[in-house]
């Protein structure tokens, strides 16, 4: 089983050890990047970032099941559950079948970036081994809808 990972949102593409959370920056969830959001064009539509179920979705985190098994977790900012979900919309449903590239959510970075919380968003491969995905977008910008990562099972 193999997964092509779209980036969910703009920005540039970081490494999961420089994500100011432990469990992120250890890859505890799992292996994937993280990207600090573009901050110069509002509100994001944050997108699916492969096609499947949505088997979770909280305002600021959702997780998508890939048809073929494997899922994806989006994480919007780092302790963003502590906002109680204030400051993002739902553009879809859990349970919904989307397509890569269907919006999730609405966020807006900068008013992230107002509660002392970091934007960052982690993207990652649920339960993957360490070190598993590809890393070659870790410095680069990316815009909605670019490969961000490849995933192949072990």
């Amino acid at each position: 089983m193999s997964l092509s990972v779209q980036a969910p949102l703009p920005g540039r593409v970081l490494a999961l050890a420089d994500v100011p959370d432990p469990v992120f920056a250890g890859q505890m969830v799992g292996s994937g990047v993280a990207i600090e959001p573009a901050r110069d064009r509002g509100a994001l539509d944050v997108l699916a970032p492969i096609p499947g179920k949505i088997l979770k979705l909280h305002p600021h985190a959702f997780v998508i099941l890939g048809s073929a098994g494997g899922g994806v977790l989006v994480h919007l900012g780092i302790d963003t559950v502590k906002l109680k979900g204030d400051g993002f919309t739902l553009l879809a449903a859990e349970g919904d079948d989307v397509d890569a590239g269907d919006p999730v959510v609405r966020f807006d970075p900068t008013e992230i970036d107002g509660t002392g919380y970091s934007a960052i968003c982690p993207i990652v491969v649920m339960d993957s081994k360490p070190d598993s995905v590809s890393t070659d977008t870790i410095g680069s910008d990316v815009t909605t809808g670019d490969t961000l990562f490849d995933w192949t099972a072990p």
